[in-house]
């Protein structure tokens, strides 16, 4: 049976007639009201306790029980109110003026009343003043109570701990130890009395001018700190010397916030625990000043070779600069850091904020104006970088790659990273570094000797080796070594021309891309360009390039050897400039650029866009040449050059050092194709001398105007491999003519370059197969050049009479008569006649220089499209980055 249809008990008293009659007669006669007519909460099944005459409750269905249950809270005060309800009950238990209906019994006391009981609608919602207060007084004493246990379980640190460092451990490829250099032995704590007032007052000045004032914290900066960190932005800056000098004592310099909390706390003790001057000592004996060089007097030692207690103010301001970043203050350049750390920009950054430091103390009474006036009479610049323990040789510049690619793919800081515990595994294998820098000191003995000429004194090569389709460096040559004051790695070095070695990029881009009248399809190395010197160059409307006096624009070869209209297989031979200058115009330089980055050349490295583009003018390191040049023998896949495949720290791998990705970076016919035209380089042309590798090989030479840079680029499947050769003003960096250099007129490309490609390669590649390269098929169409004569027709009988010989064009030399063709230029578009003539219309190698041509001097202006306006010359690129050199 269901509950509403069950009979309830009965009352003592007589039952329900003695209860209505009670009713009846204390009402006057007038008639109870139905069960539930009231609108009471009776409905709940059961008796009332709050009934103390035992009255029965009615009945009531269920959805009645609920009404009455939700309005409990209600009940119970209309309950204890006589005069709350509409109808009043005289004779009830609870006096006369009972409310309507009897009230629920009470809810069970809640810890926190919320929602609150007894109100409706909103006002249900809204706290009360005392859950508000409550809660505001709970979060604040959770509040204290929690940096009370913050303070106390922090430690305040100690620049003795923080002195302590462990080596950086470098490895070979094959796991043997190459080398191990850390900062331990560069590092020393001294008492506040032997560092100079005027180094204090400075990194106050310029630090935190309320040292002494405040109470170690800066709240607005933490503030800052923290809204930054939520927008993911830098969260350095607002710190004061307190908080630099906790930091300083961290292995983890991780932006977290657990970290500023950390550093919050540890600062706040710090401020209470240690007096002013300890905290300044603390901060001056645990910062980094760079070059390897922790605390005030290492960096005194390091830069200016003297005790801290002996430095000037003008020597303490310039310390002072380099704790704003060492990298971008020091005037000798990082570099091999980031490419941005040039000399100039260092020396211009560093001499600007030390000019200001020493402003701030005069300003804050700290240096008297005849004081100020003395130490900024000069800007007292340091003295050279030099080699460290073990740093010699090749090796220095190894670890110099090694660092900057972990500083580049992790984040690692260069102070943390100088803090060492580092195991760095790297890709150099050490029998191949020892034969590059057998090879360069073979040549560099034989064929130089600056004691006789002067043209062959600050002569420097620069070298890389690199696998094709990995990427991976296995051998560099930087330069003579840190321990003979050479601390520019010239195997990354910014600011050297890469001259006719560029040709080949833009030669690929004419096979993928076509010209601008071809509708896509490429051009055949077979089609016919000019190649006279001195001709006009025409843009793609037609018009003729302006140099930025207006002047047309006249493209010169290296000697003025009439070639007349020749193959691009020819001129890329024989490296003449005319035909490649109009090819790329005729291409768009933008689509060199193009083919040339996704070969692995870097975006900081490209010169301005104008006709001297496709001559090479463009500035990228011998690493990433060599990692371009392993595009074309990897059958057009790239992969980006590395020097390290794992980093561990406490026995952990650092995340970041997976091999780079491969991508196919142009076509495999694009590619093969290159490669038979640089094969030919090497049998036949500029790159004779390559040939006694005795294996098949390909190969560019490339020479710059007036001989001041000459490389080599060449390749097998094995490997890839750049030389550069230039001369350096040691004064300014300018490089310099090579004209009678090694005892020659000029050096090129073939030349020195070419040799030391050959010597390294030989022992490199001992006792490895010769593979060859791919077989590669026909590519695009014969797109002549405007003004290149028509074929002659073929016959199936020769002629009797010779046909005749085509027309110059005015102004330009005609071609000479040919003799008759040689096998010595067949690939596999069949053999050509262009050792001579014809069309062609030229000699040979002798005839044409030793490489061909030179990257000219004059600069066209915008002649349209990808023309720019003036021949940038100015950009650099490293291995992972570029510069101004």
């Amino acid at each position: 049976m269901s509950e509403h249809r069950r009979k309830p008990p009965q009352p003592q008293g007589g039952g329900r007639a003695a209860a209505r009659r009670g009713q009846s007669g204390s009402s006057s006669g007038r008639r109870a009201a139905p069960r539930g007519a009231t609108g009471s909460p009776s409905g709940s099944y059961g008796s009332d306790p709050y009934n103390a005459g035992g009255e029965e409750r009615p009945y009531g269905g269920r959805a009645e029980a609920r009404r009455a249950a939700q309005r409990s809270g209600g009940g119970r005060r209309r309950a204890a109110d006589p005069g709350h309800g509409r109808r009043a009950a005289p004779g009830g238990p609870a006096g006369p003026g009972r409310g309507r209906g009897r009230a629920a019994p009470p809810d069970r006391k809640r810890l926190i009343d919320y929602p609150r009981a007894g109100k409706y609608g909103w006002q249900r919602w809204v706290p009360s003043w005392r859950l508000v207060s409550g809660l505001c007084i709970g979060f604040f004493g959770s509040l204290v109570a929690v940096a009370g246990i913050g303070y106390a379980m922090v430690g305040i640190p100690s620049e003795n701990t923080a002195a302590k460092s462990q080596n950086n451990v470098y490895y070979w490829a094959d796991d043997s130890q190459m080398a191990a250099t850390g900062a331990g032995a560069n590092r020393q704590n001294i008492d506040i009395s032997q560092i100079p007032k005027a180094m204090q007052n400075a990194v106050i000045s310029a630090e935190n001018k309320t040292f002494y004032q405040d109470s170690g914290v800066d709240p607005m900066g933490i503030a800052r700190a923290l809204a930054n960190m939520a927008r993911g932005g830098d969260t350095q800056g607002g710190s004061t010397i307190t908080q630099q000098f906790v930091k300083n004592t961290y292995l983890s310099q991780d932006q977290t916030l657990t970290r500023k909390f950390k550093e919050l706390f540890i600062s706040v003790k710090v401020g209470t625990k240690l007096d002013k001057d300890e905290i300044l000592q603390g901060y001056l004996n645990t910062s980094y000043y760079g070059r390897g060089a922790y605390g005030l007097q290492a960096a005194a030692q390091t830069y200016y070779g003297k005790d801290a207690v002996n430095l000037t103010p003008s020597e303490c301001a310039f310390l002072g600069a380099l704790l704003k970043g060492p990298t971008y203050y020091d005037p000798e350049g990082n570099e091999s850091i980031d490419p941005a750390a040039s000399r100039e920009a260092n020396r211009q950054r560093s001499e600007g904020r030390w000019r200001w430091i020493l402003g701030e103390m005069r300003k804050d009474g700290k240096l008297t104006e005849a004081q100020y006036q003395t130490a900024t009479s000069k800007y007292p610049m340091p003295q050279g970088r030099k080699a460290t323990k073990g740093m010699t040789g090749q090796i220095s510049y190894l670890v110099s790659v090694a660092k900057k690619y972990v500083l580049a793919h992790s984040d690692i800081t260069e102070q943390q990273f100088d803090k060492g515990g580092y195991q760095i595994k790297t890709t150099f294998e050490k029998d191949k570094v020892d034969a590059l820098n057998k090879a360069v000191k073979k040549i560099e003995k034989g064929r130089l000797d600056p004691e006789k000429r002067d043209q062959d004194k600050n002569v420097q090569f620069g070298a890389a080796s690199v696998k094709p389709n990995d990427g991976a460096i296995v051998a560099i040559y930087g330069g003579a070594g840190y321990e003979n004051g050479h601390f520019n790695n010239n195997a990354d070095t910014q600011g050297v021309p890469v001259g006719s070695t560029w040709k080949p990029f833009v030669m690929a881009a004419a096979m993928d891309h076509g010209t601008y009248k071809s509708d896509g399809v490429g051009v055949s190395p077979l089609s016919k360009y000019n190649g006279n010197d001195d001709i006009k160059i025409k843009d793609q409307d037609g018009s003729y390039v302006r140099t930025k006096d207006g002047e047309v624009f006249r493209q010169q070869n290296e000697s003025d050897h009439a070639w007349g209209y020749i193959t691009l297989r020819k001129a890329m031979e024989q490296s003449i400039n005319t035909p490649f200058v109009q090819l790329g115009m005729d291409v768009g330089m933008s689509n060199v650029m193009d083919v040339a980055k996704k070969s692995g050349i870097l975006d900081q490295s490209f010169a301005k866009l104008n006709a001297s583009f496709a001559l090479g003018t463009s500035t990228p390191s011998a690493i990433r040449m060599a990692d371009a040049y392993a595009t074309f023998a990897a059958s057009g896949k790239q992969a980006d050059p590395y020097s390290v495949t794992s980093v561990k720290k406490g026995g952990q791998d650092v995340p970041g050092f997976e091999k780079p990705t491969i991508k196919q970076a142009m076509p495999e016919i694009v590619a093969h194709n290159v490669t038979d035209l640089l094969e030919n380089v090497i049998e036949n042309g500029t790159g004779k001398n390559a040939k006694a590798l005795g294996r098949t090989a390909a190969g560019k030479t490339g020479t710059t105007d007036e001989n001041k840079s000459a490389w080599f680029v060449g390749y097998t499947q094995q490997l890839s491999t750049s030389v550069a050769m230039f001369r350096e003003d040691p004064k300014n960096s300018k490089l310099l003519s090579m004209n009678g250099t090694a005892g020659e007129d000029s050096i090129h490309g073939g030349d020195v370059p070419t040799e030391v490609w050959t010597e390294y390669m030989k022992a490199a590649l001992k006792g490895q197969p010769d593979p060859g390269f791919p077989d590669g098929e026909k590519i695009g169409k014969v797109q002549d050049a405007e003004g290149a004569p028509s074929p002659t027709p073929s016959f199936s009988q020769p002629p009797t009479t010779p046909p005749a010989e085509p027309s110059p064009e005015p102004g330009d030399t005609g071609p000479s008569p040919s003799p008759t063709p040689t096998p010595t230029d067949c690939g596999f578009f069949g053999c050509e006649g262009d050792t001579g003539g014809n069309a062609d219309g030229g000699g040979g190698t002798e005839t044409g220089g030793a490489d061909g041509g030179t990257t000219p001097t004059p600069a066209p202006t915008d002649g349209g499209g990808d023309v720019g306006t003036s021949n940038g010359n100015d950009s650099g690129g490293g291995l992972f980055g570029g510069g101004t050199g």
